[in-house]
């Protein structure tokens, strides 16, 4: 499945917005909340939905025969079973016995492990941003070095998850590091996983006006988006989140943050000197300058703080850059 991302002011003014362009049914649609909308003290954060047409007609013909089953017979691999078939007979009985409806394929076993898992709800493997299917890879990754002298990388994805997020990784990094470069000061992403960070620091390895750096211990573990033309190497890098919140909409003497009567003064009645401001009037002083533009700034990316499934998933292999 090939899924969309849509915004509004709420999730369901999302989902409404993303099922009218689709032209698809609540019925019909997979749909992942990637980040309910909030209000804050000035401005707001939008929610952010991905859409995608339910998994076709073998998929939800494989998850309900399998859910035709009785009550879960666990199967023991053969003796003489691979890494990557040992590992699929266990996911096999790991959803059984959480009562998932799913069908798992192994796709690939050479370099890695690769495991491609089907399923009618694609949301209780996936889980809110991905840490039930991470939790599920670290599981894998146990089972299949379990007697292995040399570490394996093992991947386990549900309909594309992992690329769709990659590319979601991508269009962040692009945008913190041109927001890095404008502000000439450095931002700090929230936690991520040794994977994600991964994705970051590839996407901005060939660019020659910033740099990447990994700070902090695992699994509170982050990156700074250093710019070459950086005003002042000693001050505290940016918070991603906050940006946003410190140049988005609201703020003392900027209504809604949309450039309309910025010099009215706060409350849009009197100017802090004691000139008469009022509503759609400048304030006595004529020599001072407008407040803040109003732009809005920032992209965030929200974390669940749970890195159990990549961070031990890939105990072999915890570097951030090959």
């Amino acid at each position: 499945m090939i899924y969309k991302e849509f915004t509004g002011k709420t999730v369901d003014d999302a989902v409404e917005k993303g099922l009218s362009e689709l032209g698809l049914t609540r019925e019909n649609a997979d749909i992942r909340v990637l980040e309910e909308g909030k209000k804050k003290l000035f401005g707001a954060i939008k929610a952010r939905v991905e859409i995608a047409a339910k998994a076709d007609v073998d998929n939800v013909a494989c998850a309900e025969e399998k859910e035709e089953t009785a009550a879960p017979v666990i199967e023991a691999a053969p003796e003489n079973a691979t890494d990557g078939e040992r590992t699929v007979v266990f996911l096999e009985g790991l959803f059984k016995l959480l009562k998932i409806t799913a069908c798992t394929e192994l796709v690939s076993e050479a370099e890695k492990v690769e495991i491609n898992v089907k399923a009618a709800n694609t949301t209780a493997i996936i889980g809110k941003h991905g840490v039930m299917l991470d939790a599920i890879q670290t599981l894998a990754g146990a089972v299949a070095n379990t007697g292995r002298d040399d570490y394996k990388r093992v991947v386990v994805d549900c309909e594309n998850y992992r690329e769709n997020r990659e590319a979601t990784l991508n269009k962040l990094a692009e945008n913190l590091a041109a927001k890095a470069i404008r502000l000439g000061k450095k931002i700090q992403l929230e936690p991520m996983n040794p994977y994600e960070r991964r994705i970051i620091h590839a996407a901005l390895s060939e660019k020659e006006d910033v740099k990447t750096e990994s700070e902090g211990k695992e699994p509170n573990r982050y990156i700074v988006i250093v710019p070459n033309n950086l005003e002042d190497p000693d001050a505290p890098a940016i918070p991603a989140r906050t940006e946003r919140d410190r140049h988005g909409r609201g703020g003392y003497g900027n209504r809604g943050g949309r450039g309309r009567d910025r010099d009215r003064g706060f409350g849009g009645r009197n100017d802090r000197r004691g000139g008469k401001g009022g509503f759609g009037k400048k304030p006595f002083n004529r020599d001072r300058k407008p407040s803040g533009s109003g732009t809005t700034g920032g992209t965030s990316l929200k974390s669940s703080g749970d890195f159990f499934g990549i961070f031990l998933g890939n105990s072999g292999n915890t570097e951030d850059k090959e």
